[in-house]
C-alpha cells in the first residue's frame, strides 16, 4: 500500500498486538473516569454504568496488564505506578481519537458531530436554552452538558475534557484561557411574594440590611459580588444563613426566611410573577455578564465554533427575554443611584 507521498508504507516496529487483542477502549474509558474522579462510584455515576460493571472492566484490564492498578488509600483508590502510566497513556489515545473525531466531523459538515459543553451552576438555567435552539437548527448533533462548581470547571478545562465552558467570571488563575461575553447576567434582590417591600420603589441599601438575608457559600460568585456593593455603601447584610443551591435559596426565600440575591436566569420557569418577586432596590440590578471560554490555543471544531458564533448572535434575544421578565434592567445602577440621590436631596427641601 502506498502513502499519499508515494513513499512505501511500514507499519510501526513495535505494533502492541497484544493489548489490541485484550484491551478495548470501554476498559480505558472506565479507568481514566475512575483515576480522575478518585473514586469507582462516581466514574460509575458519570458513565451511567453500574457499580458491579465498572468493577469488572477494571478486573479484565487488570488481568490483561498483569499488574494492579489501584490500591486503596483510605476511603479513596489512588492508581499504582502502573496506573499512572497506563492513565498517561490513555490520556494521549483519547485526546488523538478526540481530534480524529474532530477531523471527520469537520469533513462532514455540520450535517453529524458532538459539543461537550461544562457550565458552572448557575448557568443551567441558560445553557439548555441555547443548546435547544442550537439544536432545532442542527439536529444532527449530539449534545452533552456537564453541570458542575467553578473549580471542577478549571480541572475539566485542565484536562481538556469539553469543547467549550459557559462560567460567570473570567478564570484569573495562570491558565490562559479565550473568554468571550455572550449573555447578560443579572443580579436582583429577590423576597417572598407577599413581603411588605414588595412594590416599593427606589429601596435604599440600608433598609435592606434590616431585613435577614440568606447567602450563598463562601466562594461563590454571586456572594462575592452582593458583598462587594454592600461594602462600597459602608454595610453588611445580615446573614441568616447560607446554602449552596440556588433551588433551595428559592425555596427559603417563598418560606419567608429572608431575602437573598441571585441571577434574574434563576426565575426562567416560574417569572417575575411567581411565588418570588424582585425588589427595586438602589444600585441593583448588578450587571455581570455569562462568558463562553477554553483554553487558548485550543483548535476548536466545526461544531464548536459554530455554536460559540451562535451563542455571541442569541445576546439580543437573551437579553430581551430577560427585558420582558424585569424591565427596571433598562435603568443602569448608577443612573438610578443618582436618581435616588436627587430624591432625598429634594426631601430635604
Amino acid at each position: 500500500m502506498a502513502s499519499p507521498d508515494d513513499n512505501e508504507y511500514t507499519p510501526p516496529a513495535a505494533m502492541p498486538d497484544y493489548l489490541i487483542r485484550h484491551m478495548t477502549l470501554r476498559q480505558l474509558q472506565v479507568f481514566e473516569a475512575i483515576v480522575r474522579l478518585g473514586s469507582f462510584t462516581r466514574a460509575a455515576e458519570e458513565l451511567f454504568l453500574t457499580q458491579p460493571t465498572v468493577s469488572m472492566q477494571i478486573k479484565k484490564l487488570t488481568d490483561t496488564l498483569g499488574l494492579p492498578l489501584f490500591e486503596h488509600v483510605g476511603r479513596n483508590v489512588e492508581p499504582t505506578e502502573a496506573g499512572l502510566a497506563l492513565y498517561k497513556s490513555s490520556r494521549e489515545l483519547f485526546e488523538t481519537l478526540s481530534n480524529l473525531e474532530m477531523t471527520v466531523a469537520d469533513l462532514k459538515g455540520l450535517k453529524v458531530g458532538r459539543l461537550r459543553m461544562s457550565v458552572i451552576t448557575m448557568a443551567k438555567y441558560l445553557a439548555p436554552e441555547i443548546l435547544g435552539e442550537f439544536s432545532r437548527l442542527y439536529p444532527g448533533i449530539d449534545l452533552a452538558l456537564k453541570v458542575t462548581n467553578r473549580e471542577r470547571i478549571i480541572e475539566r478545562m485542565h484536562g481538556n475534557e469539553d469543547d467549550l465552558y459557559i462560567t460567570g467570571q473570567v478564570p484569573e488563575d495562570d491558565f490562559a484561557v479565550e473568554a468571550f461575553p455572550f449573555a447578560p447576567n443579572p443580579l436582583v434582590v429577590m423576597a417572598p411574594r407577599d413581603h411588605a417591600l414588595v412594590g416599593k420603589k427606589n429601596i435604599s441599601l440600608s433598609e435592606i440590611t434590616e431585613q435577614p438575608f440568606i447567602m450563598r457559600e463562601p466562594g461563590s460568585g454571586i456572594r462575592d459580588a452582593t458583598l462587594r456593593l454592600f461594602a462600597a455603601e459602608g454595610l453588611r447584610p445580615r446573614v441568616r444563613m447560607e446554602l449552596g443551591s440556588n433551588e433551595a435559596i428559592k425555596h427559603a426565600i417563598v418560606g419567608g426566611l429572608g431575602l437573598s440575591v441571585l441571577s434574574l436566569h434563576t426565575l426562567a420557569l416560574e417569572g417575575a410573577d411567581g411565588p418570588v418577586a424582585i425588589l427595586d432596590v438602589e444600585q441593583f440590578p448588578i450587571h455581570r455578564q455569562w462568558y463562553i471560554v477554553y483554553p487558548k490555543g485550543k483548535e476548536l471544531s466545526l461544531v464548536a465554533r459554530t455554536f460559540l458564533d451562535f451563542a455571541i448572535a442569541s445576546e439580543a434575544r437573551i437579553r430581551e427575554r430577560m427585558l420582558s421578565m424585569w424591565p427596571l434592567l433598562m435603568q443602569q445602577p448608577k443612573t438610578r443611584k443618582k436618581a435616588a440621590a436627587r430624591k432625598k436631596k429634594a426631601a430635604k427641601k
